[in-house]
């Protein structure tokens, strides 16, 4: 008898404590949304969308803008943005199907698979100690810029082929000890992606449309220029530097980075990926056919603290940390799981909470980069009010 009375006590007890996710009225929506579109004039933003999504469904989606100037087009559901540096969460994915098929471990050296990194000079051991774990959380010791080298206009966007790269290796370092730290690193995601080639057969681009993109029905997604008949959705994308607004390049080619940051795609399609992210007791066959939920919280456990330095501003008490091709940001009691983009004009970000299955996601095609109008400074404002006034609260 005791251990009923204790089990009904468990369960009231356990009950009480679930977080539930209460519906946002929508009068708190209409205060959203005030907030949100008076921050994107307020910084000379030419045009953004936003969604929210709560237990899985988008609840609110705003677009707001133009994607582009002549001839003047608004910003609707079917507008293209480039996703930038989102695109190493798909590389990230990648990876763990290839560990989850048996065809790598993370604890394996990157020149087990990229035999050229053994030109790389490590001041701190043998190259072959840096893993693919360690490019995942961004902790091998390579620099930052996969291609620092660019100063003339006409020059590539970013270098077009992989000979380029093995072409510099020699008169590349590792800049700390690897796993000591973390320092992100869009040249360690390049190898990340040239592993997915290797093991695969495929092109990058081609493998992450057959194993993530089709699975999910994100059919309007790809990868550098647009295919003619989505051509005229592709948003173009604006810099604002002292009051001054300058149009950056258009459609173009992210070469050999794409795997990390080449990804272009509709909101429409993103929120199938976020979707996907958050879970579905309803489609875990589907969704676990691209990549179990175990390997996928496998990636969001942190690894290391991320600096409080103005590229991740918090509040005080919240914080950032590294996970695997994740961050993972703290505020209070609420831990959210995300990842931000930046490139050519573009910025955008997503969080999800999977405890609810609560999620937002944005993207911006201005870059205002001044102390008085800042998109970076904003994107920060929005994901703090979020936290306040949208994710589920004990």
């Amino acid at each position: 008898m005791r251990t009923v009375r204790f089990r009904i006590f468990l369960a009231i007890t356990l009950s009480a404590a679930v977080v539930t996710a209460q519906p946002a009225a929508p009068s708190d929506f209409a205060a959203i949304k005030g907030f949100y579109e008076a921050g994107l004039r307020r910084n000379g933003i030419q045009g953004s969308s936003l969604a929210l999504i709560r237990d899985g469904e988008v609840v609110f989606h705003d677009n707001y803008g133009i994607q582009s100037q002549s001839p003047r087009v608004p910003v609707d559901t079917n507008t293209t943005y480039h996703w930038a540096s989102c695109t190493k969460t798909f590389t990230g994915v990648a990876i763990m199907q290839l560990r989850d098929r048996g065809l790598l471990s993370l604890d394996d050296p990157l020149v087990k698979y990229i035999p050229e990194l053994g030109a790389v000079h490590d001041r701190y051991g043998a190259v072959s100690n840096i893993t693919i774990r360690q490019m995942m959380s961004h902790s091998g010791g390579f620099r930052d810029s996969t291609w620092p080298w660019r100063d003339s206009e006409w020059q590539p966007f970013e270098p077009t082929q992989w000979s380029q790269i093995v072409a510099m290796l020699p008169y590349t370092d590792v800049l700390f000890e690897p796993g000591s730290r973390f320092s992100y690193s869009n040249l360690g995601v390049v190898f990340l992606g040239e592993i997915i080639e290797r093991l695969s057969g495929d092109p990058y681009e081609v493998y992450i449309d057959k194993n993530i993109l089709k699975p999910l029905g994100m059919y309007r997604s790809y990868f550098d220029r647009s295919p003619y008949h989505l051509l005229r959705y592709r948003s173009h994308s604006w810099d604002l530097k002292d009051g001054k607004l300058a149009e950056d390049p258009f459609d173009f080619n992210t070469g050999i980075t794409r795997s990390n940051g080449g990804l272009n795609a509709p909101l429409s399609d993103m929120i199938r990926y976020i979707q996907f992210l958050l879970g579905d007791p309803g489609r875990r066959v589907e969704y676990d056919a691209i990549l179990k939920r175990a390997s996928l919280e496998e990636m969001w456990k942190p690894v290391l603290p991320v600096r409080s330095d103005e590229d991740f501003a918090s509040r005080p008490g919240a914080g950032d940390e590294v996970a695997s091709s994740f961050f993972v940001h703290t505020d209070g009691r609420l831990r959210l799981i995300g990842h931000a983009g930046w490139q050519n004009g573009f910025r955008s970000h997503f969080y999800i909470d999977p405890g609810t299955r609560s999620a937002y996601i944005v993207a911006y095609n201005t870059d205002a980069q001044d102390k008085t109008q800042s998109t970076r400074a904003f994107d920060f404002e929005l994901r703090d009010e979020l936290i306040d006034h949208f994710f589920p609260k004990e």
